[in-house]
């Protein structure tokens, strides 16, 4: 289906909590979250209806998101139950990685194609700091995990952090070399309660090129966020995500679902669409109203505008 502006939709974000095992500064409060009533969040049953009908409108793809997925009891069988619907063409999912060497195994068997990863930094002690207390060990044999099953190709999202991982940028690319790895740094957001310390330690991506002056373009793929590079010789690929430097809204092909049932058709807007109320009263009105989630999708977002004032929301209380 195609919003307003010409675009095709096909890309559903889903978030299965709000719940995650790090508390990581530019995501989440330091003392952590009180977890939902069962009764406000979606049940899986539920996502899975939802998901279902939006195939109707041309949703092919789903990524499963947070918080961290993978503390939702049942998100196997979730996945499962996805892969076999014969419309989706791609089913992946993004994680902190912490849970990942358990389920690596019954994800990829459960029908899951690809992960991807998110991990701010490759030092231990700063990886402690930046996560409130996660181990980085943990993130690691999960990777290891993920590419023995061939949860591949495996991306890792690393948000450019000021004053914190700009020195580690040659460092991430480095792992491209040797590994089919796509690693693909993101530009820091001003969402929620910490949209003020991520203005204060923004980076543009253009820094990346500077330190990696011999990247090498690569064809632009339509629908993906990402611009991508590599180095020479490399085996896997380097990604630039600027959605504040350099926005890709022209070709935004997605609208998402937050745990507690709502839509949000722009991840930058405050305005989100009740599914939950829906699908538990009139289920015959749940197509009709995905159908004006996407109608109602913005052009695009105004963070660069004066006067622009960040979402209420979170991110783990939308989705990564």
């Amino acid at each position: 289906m195609k919003d307003n502006f010409g675009r095709r939709i096909n890309y559903l974000r889903v978030s299965v909590t709000d719940f995650c095992n790090l508390r990581c500064r530019y995501c989440m409060p330091e003392e952590g979250v009180i977890q939902k009533p069962h009764h406000e969040i979606l049940s899986l049953e539920e996502i899975f209806e939802i998901i279902k009908c939006s195939t109707e409108l041309g949703i092919d793809k789903i990524r499963i998101t947070g918080g961290e997925p993978l503390v939702r009891k049942g998100i196997i069988s979730l996945v499962e139950k996805i892969s076999q619907l014969e419309e989706i063409k791609d089913l992946a999912i993004t994680t902190n990685g912490v849970l990942l060497e358990k389920y690596a195994h019954d994800l990829k068997k459960a029908g899951l194609k690809r992960v991807n990863i998110s991990l701010d930094t490759l030092n231990e002690v700063k990886y402690k700091e930046i996560t409130r207390g996660g181990n980085l060990n943990n993130v690691i044999k999960g990777i290891e995990a993920a590419n023995e099953v061939n949860l591949t190709p495996i991306k890792i999202n690393t948000v450019l952090i000021g004053g914190f991982n700009d020195d580690e940028i040659v460092k991430f690319a480095n792992l491209t070399m040797d590994y089919n790895i796509h690693v693909r740094f993101i530009e820091l957001m001003p969402i929620g309660h910490a949209s003020k310390w991520a203005e204060e330690k923004f980076l543009s991506n253009n820094i990346v090129l500077k330190k990696l002056p011999n990247l090498i373009p690569l064809e632009i793929e339509r629908g993906v966020p990402a611009k991508y590079y590599k180095l020479p010789n490399a085996k896997g690929k380097i990604g630039l995500i600027n959605p504040i430097s350099n926005h890709f809204c022209t070709t935004c092909n997605r609208v998402r679902l937050t745990a507690d049932g709502k839509i949000k058709p722009c991840l930058h807007s405050d305005k989100e669409i009740d599914i939950k109320t829906v699908i538990r009263n009139d289920k015959t009105k749940l197509k009709e109203t995905l159908r004006r989630a996407i109608l109602g999708k913005p052009a695009k977002h105004h963070i660069n505008e004066n006067g622009y004032k960040p979402i209420e929301r979170d991110m783990f209380k939308i989705g990564g």
